[in-house]
C-alpha cells in the first residue's frame, strides 16, 4: 500500500535500517504496516491514479482554441 507521511519522524528514525520518509514522501509498505500507521495519523494512504486518457493529435493550446470557437 502506499501511502504519504504526515508527520516527521525523530533524526535517525530507521525502518528495517532504512531511513523514515521526510514529511510529505510517499512509500509503498505492506498493508498491514501501512494500515497501522494511517490509523495513528503518522501518515495517510496515496491513492492510486488512473492514468488520463490521451487525445490523439494536437497540443493543449490547439485543443483550448478550437473549443473557443472560430469567431474568437
Amino acid at each position: 500500500m502506499r501511502i504519504r507521511m504526515t508527520i516527521a519522524m525523530p533524526e535517525g528514525a530507521a525502518r528495517n535500517g532504512e531511513p523514515w520518509p521526510a514529511l510529505g514522501e510517499e512509500v509503498d509498505l505492506p498493508a498491514a504496516e501501512a494500515a497501522h500507521l494511517i490509523a495513528s495519523g503518522v501518515a495517510e494512504e496515496v491513492a492510486e491514479e488512473t492514468p488520463r486518457p490521451r487525445r490523439k493529435g494536437g497540443t493543449a493550446k490547439e485543443a483550448t482554441d478550437s473549443a473557443a470557437g472560430p469567431d474568437s
